[in-house]
């Protein structure tokens, strides 16, 4: 699937929180500041271009189902960004996040006791 632009995520928030629905539905669930409408609309086909949403026509209205779920998305979206900004290695990621003081001992205390219980 084809990335999305800040935009596009933003947008893809809302129609996951409400899920199946028409852009005026989606328009109420948008974070603030929300969008004109018709900017909104266009968002949302670019979205069914790439593929991350259906479309059905209703009359002279589309019903727009989400066709990738949040934490699908997620994980697609951050396996690209650890390969594309740290060299395909989770451990440099939390590396740079133990280095800028974004994580705390505790934090990574957790993380490995998450991961020793996995085993």
């Amino acid at each position: 699937m084809e990335k999305l632009t800040k935009q596009e995520e933003i947008a893809m928030q809302a129609i996951w929180k409400i899920g199946k629905g028409f852009v005026k539905d989606f328009l109420e669930a948008h974070a603030s500041p929300k969008p004109p409408y018709t900017t909104l609309a266009s968002t949302i086909k670019n979205l069914e271009k790439k593929g991350y949403v259906d479309a059905r026509k209703m009359g002279n209205i589309y019903e727009y189902t989400p066709t990738i779920g949040e934490a699908e998305y997620k994980k697609k979206f951050m396996n690209g960004f650890v390969k594309d900004y740290f060299e395909n290695s989770y451990k440099e990621l939390v590396t740079f996040f133990a280095r800028d003081k974004k994580i705390s001992p505790d934090e990574l205390k957790e993380i490995i006791d998450m991961i020793e219980k996995k085993k």
